[in-house]
């Protein structure tokens, strides 16, 4: 779900995907309603539809369209980590931990280096080009979702799952049917 509803300047990014073990967590199709949070409320809202294509949920229709595409990936204690496909070649891809908060409602957090102690950001974070952590391995990127995951965050993103179109037809047609 993405660093959907998050702007990620900042955040760690890598030059290409790190992790390849997507898994398809929401079915064929994901529609989504977005919020940025900040401050303990929920801001700017947008839908954004993808469509699993066996590796990623990449972008079908709506807003978000800087961001292509998105995989998902277990990570600890429930959460899951987002990673993105973006839109355009040259882009980097960025990095967020997947939170349920409930049955289909989800915090996205940006994994931040911030969260991380200094030795962690000195021994992984290259500084190249604009970004403030450019990382390379899972053993990196997993040790700043750790420290993102171990604070509290009332800023990052809201996403809630809406039924779209094809998950509505089954039940207007079985109203007909009555």
């Amino acid at each position: 779900m993405a660093l959907l509803a998050l702007s990620l300047s900042g955040c760690i990014d890598s030059s290409g995907p790190i992790l390849a073990d997507s898994v398809d967590a929401f079915g064929p199709r994901l529609k989504l309603q977005l919020f940025s949070l900040r401050k303990g409320y929920a801001h700017d809202p947008e839908q954004a539809t993808y469509t699993w294509n066996g590796a990623i949920y990449a972008h079908s229709g709506g807003g978000m369209k800087d961001v292509g595409g998105f995989s998902v990936h277990s990570f600890e204690a429930g959460d899951s980590i987002i990673q993105t496909v973006p839109a355009k070649q040259g882009q980097t891809t960025e990095f967020a931990l997947l939170h349920t908060l409930a049955e289909g409602v989800f915090q996205v957090i940006a994994i931040d280096e911030a969260d991380a102690d200094e030795p962690t950001r000195a021994a992984y974070c290259k500084h190249v080009d604009k970004s403030g952590c450019r990382i390379e391995t899972r053993d990196q990127l997993f040790a700043f979702a750790r420290a993102t995951q171990a604070q509290r965050h009332e800023n990052g993103g809201l996403a809630i799952r809406l039924p779209d179109a094809a998950d509505k037809e089954p039940r207007r047609a079985r109203a007909r049917h009555k």
